[in-house]
């Protein structure tokens, strides 16, 4: 068993079978990406005590190191089989949120890489905007562009073109990761596929993600 193995099992095992919400997509966008090795794009738990909605407030005093990354959530209408092909997932979809992943730097950065698997790649959670249902073979994500903002003031702008990774691609990725676990993705699982933006979050504020008028907006303060 190799080091990654160990470390996704690990993270599983830590699990000790609370409800999960869903999953991440790992290093698959900006500096993180191939970071563990070319192509590799591991998986963490979302629990679902820790999937807010829009406009949630999170005490700062409840997590540690925080950071707020926007993600895009996709929401699974049905059950995926282990190892997905594209043309399942796409199936499987009902919809797609802008969204906040909420980081706790949990690990110094000696730690191997073992370790950041079996921390769950930081997960604390997330906080997702409305869904919206599109036209998954057509709509142009690689158009899309991000504005991150604290308190009314532009913190961030990150386009999608050449800093993340195939959305699509990726879900495939994470159910054939899955698949070598005994686990796969069920209908209602919400799967976050990489950060857009990336910041820390030092002091109380409200924080926005916009993803333009289709996909919308996301919101969460911190007090």
């Amino acid at each position: 068993m190799n080091e990654v193995h160990r470390g996704l099992q690990k993270q599983l095992e830590n699990l000790q079978n609370r409800p999960v919400a869903g999953w991440k997509v790992g290093l698959t966008s900006g500096r993180a990406r191939d970071s563990m090795g070319k192509g590799f794009r591991p998986f963490g738990y979302i629990l679902e005590e820790r999937c807010l909605q829009t406009g949630a407030t999170i005490e700062l005093r409840d997590v540690g190191d925080v950071g707020v990354e926007n993600e895009l959530c996709f929401l699974f209408g049905t059950d995926l089989p282990k190892n997905a092909t594209r043309q399942e997932v796409l199936q499987a979809i009902e919809g797609v949120s802008a969204a906040f992943e909420i980081n706790e730097t949990r690990l110094d950065a000696s730690a191997s890489m073992m370790d950041r698997l079996a921390d769950d790649l930081s997960q604390w959670g997330i906080v997702v905007g409305e869904s919206k249902s599109l036209d998954w073979q057509t709509f142009a994500f690689e158009e899309v562009e991000v504005n991150l903002a604290c308190d009314g003031e532009l913190v961030e702008t990150v386009a999608a073109l050449n800093h993340i990774d195939d959305h699509f691609d990726s879900l495939v990725a994470l159910s054939s990761t899955l698949g070598q676990f005994d686990r796969q993705i069920l209908a209602g699982n919400r799967i976050i596929t990489g950060s857009y933006t990336r910041q820390r979050v030092s002091k109380a504020g409200d924080w926005k993600g916009d993803f333009g008028s289709i996909i919308g907006t996301v919101e969460v303060s911190f007090k």
